[in-house]
């Protein structure tokens, strides 16, 4: 007997961008979930790169790493973090993916001579990755996330691809639409407007909505939902409140106490179950009550800036894994962002970070404020201040420690000093290949990869009390870098105290370094990124040593 046919959840957003269309999408996978279907979330972006890792944080946030490897959109971190559950590169549609292998498909005369067109082939490799992504987990329902904003020419062609998965396919498809309402200072109330003027353009696109999400400061009240359900064509109770929450983590709750699950289910033609969420109500109870104490932690990055602004979405993953760490413990964390320029340019390290509880040096890439950055952990190491070092900041302390303590003044990475005497950090053979070809993207040591922990060391009492290792004293992370720790050093360095308390299963390769508590009460780097695999549910264990390790 043939499987059901999996439905279809579409989320599109209008008026501005980053209002939250990944929350909302994650927030109704997760009430499907809560009772008992099976589901699976797709992200759609409409640039034409073919993933997330050769685009500047700045320009669109931290990529998110996933387990096989794709680098993908920070939204699929938030699906990770509400479904408790891993996504993979079928979960991820970039336009790039899209028009590559149809023009793939078009040189190897696949089409058998057609007219190539947007439509119906761009529409129709779309809708053969999303059914894909429904197939390959076997899914009840398929949240599809539409990147960008209505009226933009980039994505009309997944809206047509929603279209016609609808009308042509005859597919069972809702469409969610959220929206921003505004409410201006010198009016006072939330202006229904730019969301009607948002539908008008998806009904010119032959899309009606069947729900309305409101995005705003506040809930809207009953003449509001009433005028958006007279001008944007849908009933009044499929008009959603969705107010600005403390915590994104609230937003499935809010959408439960209106029933949204059930109104979607209905029109789905899909039976309700009883929902269990007791597992969420217990976490949004514990981030309610951390906001009694705060920690402050320093971050000393170089990806903070988009003009005259602050960025925080360059570091989504790492404040996310540190608030589920203090959320778990009592305590929310109060990040200081400290770009690493205004340490080499003279800045008084003490003043910038005083009293501070703990110090992260994480990824980055390249020269610039590399000796900042050093600067802080040589700050943190000699006054014993818990340090946390991801990837880079793993090898900046080897390159620091080298310098200071070994006293190797020229000591480097080969990323930023290729003629360095004492190449503490350098690029293994096959990277080095992989450069001198220009083979950037994709090329790097990404996804998850098996290390093996050192016994009595930091590193395995932490993996050990969290009872966290997979098996043999062993733990899967995920990587994304290129240069690693060169053993040439490894006798020098630990002759002097620091301990590489971690190797990778496959290469031999460090993977964790680490100071022993005489020396230290809490320094630990790791080439992976522990931040990738944190949930509210289970906080990663390294985050939650780290943040214990602060609060003493």
């Amino acid at each position: 007997m043939p499987a059901k046919k999996p439905v279809y959840i579409f989320v599109s957003g209008g008026v501005l961008s980053g209002l939250g269309k990944g929350v909302t999408a994650a927030s109704i996978g997760l009430l499907f979930q809560a009772r008992g279907y099976k589901v699976t979330p797709v992200k759609c972006e409409n640039y034409l790169n073919v993933d997330s890792g050769l685009i500047n944080p700045i320009e669109h946030g931290d990529p998110f790493l996933c387990e096989d490897g794709t680098e993908a959109d920070m939204d699929m971190g938030t699906y990770e973090k509400f479904l408790h559950k891993d996504v993979m590169r079928h979960n991820f549609i970039t336009m790039g993916q899209i028009y590559q292998e149809v023009i793939r498909r078009e040189r190897n005369f696949e089409y058998k001579g057609e007219d190539v067109e947007a439509v119906p082939h761009v529409t129709d490799e779309i809708i053969r990755r999303i059914r894909e992504a429904g197939k390959k987990e076997q899914a009840d329902v398929v949240v599809v996330e539409l990147g960008g904003t209505a009226g933009e020419y980039q994505n009309i062609l997944y809206y047509e691809a929603s279209r016609i998965l609808k009308i042509v396919h005859k597919e069972a498809v809702a469409h969610v639409h959220v929206s921003y309402l505004p409410t201006p200072e010198h009016l006072g109330e939330p202006k229904t407007k730019p969301t009607q003027l948002s539908v008008k353009v998806l009904q010119s696109m032959g899309i009606q909505p069947d729900f309305v999400v409101c995005r705003g400061k506040k809930a809207i009240d009953r003449r509001r939902r009433e005028r958006l359900a007279m001008f944007c064509n849908v009933e009044a109770d499929h008009v959603i409140n969705n107010p600005d929450e403390p915590s994104a983590y609230g937003v499935p709750l809010i959408f439960e106490e209106q029933q949204f699950a059930q109104k979607l289910l209905t029109l789905l033609d899909l039976p309700d179950h009883k929902a269990d969420l007791t597992a969420w109500e217990k976490l949004v109870a514990q981030i309610n009550n951390s906001r009694k104490q705060t920690v402050e932690i320093a971050i000393v990055g170089k990806y903070f800036a988009t003009g005259e602004y602050e960025l925080r979405d360059s570091y989504a993953a790492l404040l996310d894994a540190l608030d589920h760490a203090g959320w778990r413990q009592g305590v929310s964390m109060l990040p200081r962002f400290i770009n690493s320029d205004r340490i080499e340019k003279g800045e008084q390290i003490e003043k910038l970070l005083g009293g501070v509880k703990g110090v992260i040096v994480p990824i980055g890439w390249g020269p610039r404020g590399v000796e900042g950055k050093i600067s802080a952990i040589k700050y943190a190491r000699e006054h014993r201040i818990p340090y946390m070092g991801l990837c880079y900041g793993m090898q900046l302390a080897v390159v620091e420690f080298a310098r200071h303590v070994l006293g190797f003044k020229d000591a480097h990475t080969t990323e930023c000093s290729p003629d360095t005497k004492h190449p503490v950090i350098h690029l293994i053979p096959s990277q080095a290949e992989k450069m001198q070809r220009r083979a950037y993207g994709g090329t790097m040591r990404l996804g998850n990869w098996d290390c093996k922990v050192k016994e009595n060391s930091l590193a395995f009492q932490i993996y050990d009390t969290h009872h966290s290792f997979k098996k043999d004293h062993i733990v899967g992370e995920r990587h994304r870098h290129r240069y690693e720790f060169n053993d040439e050093f490894t006798k020098a360095i630990e002759t002097a105290g620091m301990q590489v308390s971690g190797r990778s299963v496959v290469e031999n390769l460090g993977e964790i370094i680490e100071l022993p508590k005489e020396l230290h009460p809490f320094f630990l780097g790791t080439q992976f990124h522990p931040e990738y695999k944190s949930r509210p549910l289970s906080p990663h264990p390294i985050f939650l040593s780290f943040v214990a390790a602060c609060l003493k």
